[in-house]
């Protein structure tokens, strides 16, 4: 008994895979979407899902909206057939220059060029369900990308990667961009009322209305600053300032107040989401 609760013990300090928001995270985005979007739109994605087979990756299945959420990250070792996918899912802008959303964006390989493209497919009927699946997977993904703060914000240390620090307890020693794409997030999303139903619970209606309004630019911008004032805010005086000599700790204290943070950015993703699959599928 003290063996296996010693080995569950151990599990749990381990890291989850390197993808924004962590499954969770994804999951709770589409569920606050599906949630959100119109009647003809859920039909127009059961549709799509029944096409799963189709896409061909058994690995990495498309038949659920949890499936869904997360298609994007698990078919990057699918090199052959999605090997150019992996620099769409972030796009570094530099918080310690003037926002500048095309210098970060090369060749349309970046977060918000690939929303506007798979928004388009989705949207186009004289494509295949195949293709429009693959498209809506995408999308669903990506949106979710676009609202972590550490895949718009950037210090020169790769979205934050190579900006070392310690969360609490339970992550150890980690780095700025882990902490927020899972034990973060997780932790305030979990936290009652957690989930979809939990976050969503916390936005009144009109508020919903006032979110899903703006346009893709502004919503990058709105996640940079974000990353720039709560993310690289949280473990540093001056977010431009030099890199601290000691590696910062977020602690309790830390948590609770960045836990707002969280929940709101996953209730932005969620709803702006729905707008736009209304608009693809309606």
């Amino acid at each position: 008994m003290r063996l296996r609760v010693l080995l569950a013990a151990c599990l749990l300090l381990l890291p989850s895979p390197a993808s924004a928001w962590w499954d969770y995270g994804h999951e709770t985005i589409v569920r606050i979407a599906w949630a959100e979007a119109s009647p003809r739109a859920r039909a127009g994605m059961r549709r799509l899902l029944a096409h799963a087979r189709s896409i061909e990756t058994p690995r990495c299945p498309a038949r659920t909206l949890a499936q869904l959420a997360t298609w994007a990250d698990c078919i990057k070792p699918l090199r052959e057939r999605f090997g150019e996918t992996g620099a769409w899912h972030y796009q570094n802008i530099h918080i310690c220059r003037p926002f500048d959303r095309a210098s970060a964006c090369a060749e349309g390989n970046c977060v918000t060029a690939q929303i506007e493209r798979h928004a388009e497919r989705l949207a186009n009927r004289r494509l295949s369900a195949r293709e429009r699946l693959i498209a809506l997977a995408f999308l669903v993904h990506l949106v979710g990308d676009l609202h972590n703060p550490m895949h718009a914000a950037d210090r020169d240390d790769a979205g934050g990667n190579r900006f070392a620090v310690s969360y609490g307890l339970i992550a150890g020693r980690t780095n700025l961009h882990l902490v927020w794409d899972g034990y973060l997030m997780e932790r305030a999303v979990s936290e009652p009322p957690g989930g979809a139903v939990g976050v969503l619970a916390g936005v009144a209606r009109a508020e919903r209305r006032a979110m899903g309004g703006g346009a893709l630019a502004e919503w990058v911008r709105e996640s940079w600053e974000v990353g720039r004032e709560a993310a690289y805010g949280s473990v540093l005086a001056d977010p431009c300032g030099p890199p601290p000599a000691t590696r910062p700790v977020i602690d309790e204290a830390a948590t609770r107040r960045l836990t707002p943070v969280l929940r709101r950015q996953i209730a932005r993703a969620g709803v702006r989401l729905a707008g736009m699959l209304d608009a693809a599928l309606t």
